[in-house]
C-alpha cells in the first residue's frame, strides 16, 4: 500500500543524510521507523504458539506478581 507523507525540511534533509550512511532507501528507514513504532505501541503479551502450548486460556488474568509480596515473612539470616 502506498501513503503520501509530509514532512518538514529539516527532517527530510536528516532522512537524506541517513539514506547515504545507511545505504538504505528512503522507503526502507521510513519503513522501519513506522514498524518500530507500531511494535512499541502494540500491548506487550505472549506469542499465541506460547500461550496454546502452555493451554492457557486468553486473556491470562493473573494478580500482579507485587501483590503477595505483604505475605513473605521476615527474612532469615543464615549462618555458616
Amino acid at each position: 500500500m502506498n501513503f503520501s507523507v509530509h514532512m518538514d525540511p529539516e527532517t527530510v534533509a536528516i532522512l537524506a543524510e541517513l539514506v547515504v550512511e545507511t545505504g538504505q532507501t528512503r522507503n526502507a528507514i521510513i519503513r522501519q521507523a513506522v514498524q518500530e513504532w507500531v511494535a512499541r505501541r502494540r500491548p506487550q503479551q505472549w506469542p499465541a504458539a506460547v500461550l496454546a502450548h502452555m493451554q492457557v486460556p486468553e486473556p491470562l488474568d493473573l494478580p500482579p506478581f507485587e501483590s503477595t509480596r505483604g505475605e513473605l515473612g521476615e527474612p532469615v539470616d543464615v549462618v555458616l
